[in-house]
């Protein structure tokens, strides 16, 4: 299949790297949206940075131009909230901002819990040095660990930003303890629940994004067509050394959004 995505009926746009970089809009992603309605193909905007939350990312979406719902929008956190409302837990510790926290708690799960079940990792840009504090001495005390997603860095215009993965890395310095689930992509629920809604099948849909690692991995995963982006993180180098058969192998690679649907 090529660039104009002949039979592909839905897409599932990574963020970061992928629609925007930091606070510039890639060039051409408006037309490529454009495309898509004129074709009739349906996007949802998919993000594993669990800093803001639904409302904040529709809104960022708006000032930049893209109409946008909450339908729309679909987010690690989801991911991280349905895992732990499958395992009944809902008293926690966060690291993470605002916007994540009001997500839980609107979900009926504690973010500050004196006793909590789970201390929960999200991308936490608004962390302090006493909330790192508070986590280490939870998950030494034997809190287990989960983290919303496990992207090592942010991409941003002036370089890679430290992510949750990063911060997993700080806690296994500082405590020895490993995540015992980590939500987001590449686990394909994100987009299989959607893809079901739909009532597509997942080959007559694409995962659109910049990392291989998880963008890509999540697509192969969820059998739908997996592209590479080349705005972001992920370089032509980087699928170049991909061994044979690897899950991180994409359908296609293009240089931006801006080459699709043309």
């Amino acid at each position: 299949m090529g660039t104009a995505l002949e039979g592909i009926k839905a897409v599932f746009l990574d963020l970061d790297g992928t629609i925007y970089l930091g606070g510039e809009l890639i060039a051409g992603a408006l037309d490529f949206l454009d495309r898509c309605d004129e074709q009739g193909v349906k996007r949802f905007f998919l993000s594993n940075n669990s800093s803001r939350s639904v409302e904040q990312y529709v809104e960022k979406l708006e000032k930049m131009g893209i109409p946008a719902t909450a339908d729309d929008v679909l987010l690690s956190t989801h991911d991280c909230i349905a895992w732990l409302q499958q395992k009944n837990i809902t008293e926690t510790y966060c690291v993470g901002t605002e916007g994540m926290c009001q997500m839980l708690e609107g979900a009926g799960i504690a973010t500050r819990s004196t006793k909590p079940q789970y201390v929960v990792l999200g991308y936490d840009t608004e962390t302090t040095y006493e909330r790192l504090e508070t986590a280490s001495l939870y998950l030494h005390a034997g809190v287990p660990l989960m983290a919303s997603h496990p992207d090592m860095v942010c991409p941003s215009p002036d370089g890679g930003l430290p992510d949750v993965g990063a911060f997993l890395a700080l806690f296994k310095a500082t405590t020895g303890i490993d995540p015992t689930h980590i939500s987001g992509k590449p686990n394909p629920g994100m987009i299989l629940h959607k893809i079901q809604e739909l009532s597509l099948q997942p080959e007559e849909c694409a995962m659109v994004g910049d990392r291989l690692y998880t963008d890509i991995a999540m697509a192969n995963r969820a059998g739908c067509m997996g592209i590479l982006v080349l705005s972001g993180e992920a370089t032509e180098s980087d699928v170049a050394r991909l061994p044979q058969g690897a899950e991180q192998q994409p359908t296609l690679v293009v240089p931006s959004v801006d080459a699709l649907l043309r």
